[in-house]
């Protein structure tokens, strides 16, 4: 075989496709068709295929090219892979094979990502009946050049009652997508477009196992099979085109075949698809039309499935028996099912079918034929349904019934909740762009209804001890289901979403014929659902006036139990990785600590000087169980300022006077334990003090990986340094393996033995981090104290954060007295107590120094 034609080199090829992906790209920017796009970058490559078919002479051997894939459907993206069949009648002759390769490799050099495999029709069919993949492509296969007649004898070949009937194929199909489904989240901030639930493969997935069964080659001809109707064909090609788009931007933007959508890319993809600053940032307006969309085509793809497995394999359907439910609802199994097609004519049967699910522990899925008439009023409907009072009372039903949050959970799922309630529908898809937020505001929300009704399961009371007690103490559920309905309800509009929240929940309640106490405490919910978290993460709860001034806010014992509820609910929501042990300690101490002051009285003035004694005494009883001689303990308490015993409680101050007394030579001390409010590794440090001391910690700490949540840092009147750290792991549970102690411990030993200038470890930071612009503040809080100055730290948590601190405040010739430490997704919220050398406040000029020394120190670009 010869060359038959004159080719361009593969420069000038590869030239000539970069002119057409440029012509492309700015077609997309101004807005054509996607699908146009598309089908005109497939026709791109097949024209090359074709010349370079002709070109190679493979014309004159009995070989044919197909296209398989996404390519094969006429849908190529900018990078797209190019997965290519070729077809012969027997094994390639040399001469053939040769010319193959030559293809490839103009191909390759053309910088085009080509998936091919040579193969005989046989060999096709038989790859394909042991491969659902392999199956799914060859079913969107179309001929590109060569030899018809052998691609006819393949579809011939195809068109054989056993090559993958129409029930195992959508077996596997379904198990396909349900595997594909485990590994992701439809929610992920990072989302793949194609696998994760609600991406293309769903819309796929119904093209396939419809075309299996109709032989249709596109979603319209469904239509004419009384698959989808007209309305949902257009839903799921408005999705799909979306979809598209994002990912063309995507291409466009990574240049390379990529579809995930990761943090790096996507401001520059919402700018491509055009989305401009407003009261959202362009990202947030792409991402809330990104999970509106996924939640439409998970629902669609659900529905349909049912809808076909009804029809087509009804062998398959479980013949359950039918109950009767009511005059409009009845059930088969899992299934809620309308009994005529006019069930929603009245409104009010929306919610009667939710309370039905509500009351029947069996009842988990809405059958489809019910969901498509639900589908459909809900696209008719103009006002929202709580403007009904039939509707009203029944919502009042769900959320006063035991098992309410199962049926609010069903009727978030299929878009009742934003039917229901006006302010809901601006939230669905509402996401923030930070590491902090993992999930949408509505889902966010509706995880928060989930943990509330794991309190109630005594499968979890270990996880939430006292939520668990807390949640059959409350007067009204309802109350606290509705607070958690309403906490970020106003998150998105601008403004304090507390406030504006708060606004809402008591229209919501004078709506609904709440009483007003009721009312009232909702609302309060809603304004003060972040003060708990707060408090405990972030502020000193061993101080009494702390506790003192959060109880004031709370004022009484029922707020703190539903505000306790709430909070747990809210953290746990919020991030996967945000719940520990320790912030369960935290809030279990500040509750406790609220309640007592609760009941004996807010009126009383805080007793520092009891609480001392207190603490001290209970210390001592626990020294004397040990058989340790308490007066050797008198020396030791001299060195040790007041404030040391109202930061500690019994149980510390007892093993820290332990450990000095048992010390016998001028080693430091260096002990590893359980903390004794548990959920926290406790990390005490006896030693020498020196400028630098901090610093040097810190950083050897950031080195193993460890995680620091809490410090307090004292100088005893000789010289020595007396810390108590709070360490977790990276994952956040305790450090309690005994290799790992060990090399901490040795670790330490040998960095206070050998001081020497501390070495901050060169770290780059983590790539879902460089997106996000955290520029440093420092604030100085207001208020009179003795000890020091009380400092705010917001800035990007980037590693070595606190050595570099460490190091500011060594610099500025100054001493860090106590650290409250909390990360916030990719930011670092930190509280210091600040003082100088004699432990007095700083001035102004020191406060404005330590803020210039400690912006310019984090904030280098």
């Amino acid at each position: 075989m010869k060359p038959s034609t004159t080719l361009p080199s593969p420069a000038e090829l590869k030239q000539q496709l970069q002119q057409h992906r440029q012509q492309l790209q700015q077609r997309f920017i101004d807005g054509e068709s996607i699908g146009v796009l598309l089908a005109e970058r497939a026709g791109q490559i097949d024209a090359l295929l074709q010349q370079l078919w002709q070109h190679l002479a493979l014309g004159e051997c009995s070989a044919t090219l197909v296209a398989v894939g996404g390519y094969g459907r006429g849908e190529l993206h900018p990078n797209s892979d190019i997965d290519l069949l070729v077809l012969t009648e027997e094994r390639c002759s040399q001469e053939t094979e040769a010319a193959l390769g030559q293809l490839l490799t103009i191909l390759w050099d053309c910088k085009l990502d080509v998936g091919h495999s040579v193969r005989t029709v046989e060999e096709t069919f038989e790859q394909a009946m042991g491969d659902i993949t392999i199956a799914t492509n060859l079913l969107e296969s179309r001929l590109v050049c060569g030899d018809a007649a052998l691609y006819q004898q393949l579809l011939a070949r195809l068109d054989v009652p056993d090559f993958w009937p129409l029930e195992p194929f959508y077996v596997a199909k379904r198990d396909e997508q349900r595997a594909r489904h485990q590994k992701s989240s439809a929610f992920d901030l990072e989302p793949n477009l194609k696998s994760c639930p609600g991406g293309l493969r769903d819309v796929q997935t119904i093209t396939w196992v419809a075309m299996r069964h109709f032989n249709a080659s596109c979603l319209a001809e469904l239509v004419s099979h009384d698959f989808l109707t007209k309305e949902e064909l257009e839903e799921l090609n408005a999705c799909r085109d979306f979809l598209w788009r994002v990912r063309f931007a995507l291409h466009l933007t990574a240049g390379r075949a990529e579809d995930r959508l990761l943090f790096d890319h996507q401001p520059k993809v919402a700018e491509l698809l055009g989305y401009k600053q407003g009261t959202q940032l362009p990202v947030e307006q792409m991402m809330k039309r990104y999970y509106r969309t996924i939640r439409a085509v998970r629902e669609l793809n659900q529905m349909l499935l049912q809808l076909f497995k009804r029809s087509a394999l009804p062998q398959m359907v479980n013949d359950d028996m039918v109950v009767e439910l009511d005059d409009h609802f009845e059930k088969a199994g899992r299934y809620i099912n309308a009994k005529h097609d006019g069930v929603f004519e009245q409104p009010q049967n929306i919610l009667t079918l939710f309370i039905h699910a509500a009351s029947d522990p069996e009842i988990t899925i809405v059958a489809a034929p019910t969901l498509r008439l639900l589908r459909n009023l809900r696209r008719k409907l103009k006002h929202p349904l709580s403007d009904l009072p039939e509707c009203r009372r029944q919502f009042m039903l769900i959320l006063r019934h035991p098992n309410g949050i199962k049926a609010l959970s069903l009727m978030h799922r299929h878009g009742i909740m934003a039917s229901y309630l006006k302010p809901w529908k601006k939230i669905v898809g509402q996401m923030q762009f930070d590491l902090f937020h993992a999930f949408t505001v509505d889902e966010h929300t509706h995880r928060l209804l989930q943990f509330i009704e794991r309190f109630a399961d005594p499968a979890h009371k270990e996880i939430f001890p006292l939520g668990s007690v807390l949640i059959d103490q409350l007067p009204k559920k309802g109350l606290l289901v509705l607070a958690a309905i309403f906490h970020d309800i106003a998150k998105g509009r601008g403004g304090d979403h507390s406030e504006l929240g708060a606004e809402d929940t008591l229209q919501f309640c004078q709506q609904h014929g709440l009483n007003d106490h009721d009312g009232r405490l909702v609302a309060w919910l809603v304004r003060n659902h972040l003060i708990m978290s707060v408090t405990a993460q972030r502020r000193d709860i061993n101080d009494p006036d702390v506790v003192k001034a959060f109880a004031e806010v709370v004022s009484d014992s029922t707020r703190l139990s539903y505000l306790y509820c709430l909070t747990v609910a809210d953290i746990c929501a919020t991030n996967d990785n945000l719940w520990n042990n320790w912030k369960g300690s935290l809030l279990r101490q500040l509750y406790q600590s609220t309640r007592g002051m609760l009941l004996n009285g807010l009126e009383k003035p805080v007793d520092t000087r009891a609480k001392i004694r207190e603490n001290q005494n209970k210390a001592l009883s626990l020294l004397a169980k040990q058989g340790l001689d308490n007066g050797n303990i008198g020396p030791i308490w001299e060195h040790l300022s007041a404030d040391y015993f109202l930061r500690f409680n019994p149980q510390q101050i007892s093993m820290h006077a332990q450990a000095l007394m048992e010390r016998s030579d001028n080693q430091p001390i260096i002990e590893v334990t359980d903390h004794q409010v548990s959920g926290g590794t406790e990390l005490f440090i006896y030693c020498p003090d020196r400028p630098g001391l901090f610093a040097a910690i810190m950083a050897l700490l950031d080195g193993k990986n460890v995680q620091v949540h809490d410090a307090q840092l004292f100088t005893t009147k000789d010289g020595f340094a007396l810390d108590s750290l709070i360490i977790l792991e990276q994952d956040g549970s305790p450090v309690n393996h005994p290799s790992r102690i060990n090399s901490i411990r040795n670790s330490l030993i040998r960095t206070l033995l050998s001081p020497a200038p501390t070495k901050l470890r060169s770290r780059p930071l983590p790539r879902r981090m460089r997106q996000f612009k955290v520029r440093t503040q420092v604030n100085f809080l207001p208020g009179k104290r003795k000890q020091g100055s009380m400092v705010e730290l917001l800035t990007l948590d980037s590693p070595g954060l606190l050595a570099r601190v460490g190091q500011v405040v060594d610099s500025c010739g100054l001493t860090i007295h106590a650290a409250k430490i909390t990360t916030v997704g990719e930011k670092a919220e930190d509280l210091f107590l600040l003082a100088n050398s004699d432990g007095t406040a700083l001035s102004e000029s020191q406060q404005q120094e330590f803020r210039t020394n400690l912006t310019q120190a984090l904030d280098i670009d």
